[in-house]
């Protein structure tokens, strides 16, 4: 490279840095006014003299005072207060919280269910400078679960509930799948170890078949696994899943509960019930889902296994301790 070329690539590198540098001071500003933001909705809220129409006047009145102003609308001013509630006092995430982007924010608030599972994405999410997708493929695929088990495998106690007989997760930890499994390997091994599966979604649940077909239009359709409910006294569908919850998946149980309410289901028998297990979901996305749908169903998350809380504590300090990935 002669010495023109090398001025052009200094150049080039000074134009590269400054651009980065504008973008994350802009990018912790933004954070730092969505945090202050939630911290005053947060307060309001204490006060019994402010109700729920305060936070819909505040957006009514930066959409008049800020037209065109993007994210202050009710859902992002709740959004904003969700976000100082979650991190306030939490001096591990505090100094972190400016360097993630809004959206990556947003993923991980809405796709964790836990403090620690928070902690360890924004962790995650600074080492590695994940972008939007990159952050999203990894909750999806359940790699906070993964990182955990690697070590000191220990298992939780079971949220147990007594009004309802489905879980809003349950612990699989029996199965031992291969990384990258597929759905089948999920089912061939929840027959496999079934004995445990029906400790873990409760005792009334008798099962009938795996793969049970119902016949429309001259056409099989499979569904995963059929059981019966003997307190409900109601055929209970379920699909495995082994990503992240879709819309879509809804309109397919809607048509399976169908089937098996006019071809299976007894006159003494009450309306068939699904459930979706899935890997993760979106709570938001499955409220939207469901919202319109008459048929009784549920989705639910499976959960390989998780340690206890002194073991997140430590893997979190591991995580932390890792040297950050040169670009």
């Amino acid at each position: 490279m002669n010495e023109i070329d090398k001025g052009f690539a200094q150049v080039a590198a000074l134009i590269d840095s400054a651009r980065e540098n504008a973008f994350r001071k802009v990018n912790e500003e933004l954070i730092l006014m969505y945090r202050n933001v939630g911290k005053i909705l947060s307060e309001k809220a204490k006060d019994a003299t402010y109700g729920d129409g305060y936070v819909d006047s505040l957006a009514s009145y930066i959409q008049e005072n800020f037209p065109g102003i993007k994210g202050f609308n009710r859902r992002g001013l709740y959004r904003m207060k969700q976000f100082y509630e979650l991190y306030a006092g939490n001096e591990n995430v505090s100094p972190l919280v400016t360097q993630l982007s809004w959206t990556n924010h947003l993923l991980i608030m809405s796709g964790c269910k836990s403090d620690e599972e928070r902690e360890f994405y924004i962790m995650l999410s600074v080492k590695e400078r994940y972008t939007k997708r990159q952050l999203e493929r990894q909750i999806d695929s359940g790699y906070y679960e993964h990182y955990m088990l690697s070590k000191d495998k220990l298992l939780p106690e079971k949220v147990k509930s007594e009004l309802n007989p489905f879980l809003d997760s349950y612990v699989v930890e029996f199965l031992d799948l291969p990384s990258g499994f597929l759905e089948k390997d999920l089912r061939k091994g929840l027959i496999a170890g079934m004995k445990q599966f029906i400790l873990e979604i409760g005792r009334d649940f008798t099962f009938i078949d795996e793969e049970y077909a119902i016949t429309v239009g001259g056409e099989d359709f499979r569904i995963d696994l059929l059981f019966y409910h003997r307190t409900l006294r109601c055929l209970v569908a379920m699909e495995l899943k082994t990503g992240k919850f879709k819309p879509e998946y809804v309109s397919k149980m809607d048509f399976y509960l169908e089937g098996l309410d006019r071809q299976v289901k007894k006159p003494d028998e009450n309306p068939s019930v699904g459930l979706i297990l899935c890997a993760s979901k979106n709570d938001e996305v499955v409220e939207y889902a469901m919202s319109r749908t008459m048929s009784p169903m549920m989705v639910s998350r499976y959960q390989l296994q998780l340690p206890d809380r002194e073991v997140l504590r430590k893997k979190l300090q591991e995580l932390a301790n890792i040297p950050q990935n040169e670009e």
